[in-house]
């Protein structure tokens, strides 16, 4: 099922028959996708299904053999991964990958590394504290010694650091109890309403679609549905393929 959702205008970003593979191995072929200003949009699938790799295409860490990436309808073809940075686009990866052994104040501070703006980037940092309190309360610790949750909610927070257009997160929700993974999409929720831009990547698709606006689905690196969130939710294929496990719980 592909949906055509009434258009906002030109999408912030688009993909146009990407396709990118790791030496014999096809991880994307011919993935087409938009997102416009202010969505959030869930992409969706298994392990390999080749989300991450669609991040990273865009994060231009990974080069597309085929096919076309469009920021505002310009071509990032040429562009490296920090001038992706510049435009706007942050990218939030699997596993956090905070610096363990320096501060969170440290970590939070090196996610501004572009900005110039001393005034801004202090705000910036109050602001963080303020949606993050434990990040506050723990700000002089070592990020190493934070908690899984605490780490994922540093590694957004840092992201948050260098005032993004487009937030790319890649599995928020891995490896938290459910307790935490609720209060993670409550936070990407609330930066959604204040008209933050995201690409979400998920495994857990019932707390993803709960929030977005639209969803795709990768299956073996092709979009295989597309829609809204609610008509995704509601789809017999999406439910018995990626929803049973939520929907068969107490």
């Amino acid at each position: 099922m592909s949906v055509s959702l009434s258009s906002p205008g030109p999408p912030l970003l688009a993909l146009r028959g990407i396709s990118v593979r790791y030496g014999a191995i096809s991880a994307l072929s011919g993935v087409d996708l938009e997102i416009h200003e202010g969505e959030l949009l869930a992409l969706l699938g298994s392990n390999g299904a080749g989300k991450s790799t669609t991040l990273r295409a865009i994060s231009r860490l990974v080069k597309p053999q085929l096919g076309r990436i469009e920021w505002q309808g310009r071509s990032l073809t040429k562009t490296a991964t920090e001038g992706t940075v510049r435009l706007g686009i942050a990218h939030c990866p699997e596993g956090r990958r905070v610096l363990a052994r320096q501060t969170v104040a440290v970590n939070l501070e090196l996610g501004a590394y572009l900005r110039r703006d001393r005034r801004g980037i202090e705000q910036d940092l109050q602001r963080c504290y303020e949606r993050f309190p434990r990040l506050r309360e723990r700000q002089s610790q070592p990020a190493g010694s934070l908690s899984g949750g605490e780490q994922q909610m540093l590694a957004i927070a840092r992201s948050l650091m260098g005032r993004p257009r487009l937030l790319l997160l890649d599995e928020p929700s891995l490896g938290l109890a459910p307790r935490l993974v609720a209060e993670v999409m409550a936070i990407l929720q609330q930066l959604h309403r204040e008209g933050l831009t995201i690409l979400l990547v998920e495994q857990n698709a019932q707390a993803a679609l709960a929030i977005a606006d639209r969803g795709v689905v990768l299956q073996a690196g092709s979009v295989s549905l597309s829609g809204s969130a609610t008509e995704l939710l509601a789809h017999d294929d999406l439910r018995s393929s990626y929803l049973g496990a939520e929907d068969a719980a107490p």
